[in-house]
């Protein structure tokens, strides 16, 4: 694929996935979104992987619907205040295709709501967030352990003296700094997968 007319700029990723301009950039910056870099310094994204994308967009729905009337799927809930880091989590566990229902909440306040609604066996939480932060909803939960038993990722910028600054966190719960390498967490969630096959 050698053709100008077969890369297009962020600003045109953009516009074809329908997203914010920074969303994509996020998007390359990740390795969510394959791009290679001009001479002058500008970002060049494949077609292919824009069509890729908007077929993972399309079927979003009926995969969701799929794996919501399959008995054994593991049901994850990532709960973090920045949308563009929210729809990088969506982007790759749709590419990752695993039995996996993903729900999103913006802080822990909606967290909570979802907790109480849908019992996931994985939380993946940011702890610096506006409203109800992590550590005030991680608190919540283990305070009500018959509500949740599931297990607990943070994903955090804050160091470990930040922490300890905040309380803490209990010594069950991992924490990864911020940004997570989507390698290590796709390898945590498809073991939790197969555990969720064997037990059905």
């Amino acid at each position: 694929m050698n053709a100008k007319s077969d890369f297009v700029s962020t600003r045109d990723a953009a516009r074809l996935l329908g997203v914010g301009l920074t969303t994509v950039q996020q998007w390359v910056e990740s390795g969510a979104l394959p791009a290679w870099k001009t001479a002058g310094g500008h970002r060049r994204i494949p077609l292919t992987a824009i069509e890729t994308i908007r077929a993972r967009q399309q079927s979003a729905i009926g995969t969701t619907a799929a794996l919501a009337s399959s008995p054994a799927r593991l049901k994850v809930l990532v709960v973090e205040d920045d949308p563009m880091q929210r729809e990088i989590y969506q982007l790759q566990f749709e590419g990752w295709g695993l039995p996996v229902q993903l729900f999103t909440a913006k802080d822990g306040f909606e967290g909570l709501i979802l907790i109480g609604r849908h019992s996931p066996d994985l939380i993946i939480s940011d702890l610096a967030m506006p409203g109800m932060d992590g550590f005030e909803m991680i608190r919540r939960i283990m305070g009500q352990p018959a509500v949740f038993n599931g297990s607990i990722i943070v994903v955090t910028a804050l160091g470990q003296e930040q922490i300890k600054a905040f309380g803490g966190l209990p010594d069950t719960i991992r924490i990864y700094p911020k940004p997570v390498s989507f390698d290590v967490l796709r390898g945590l969630v498809e073991g939790m997968t197969r555990k969720t096959v064997k037990a059905v």
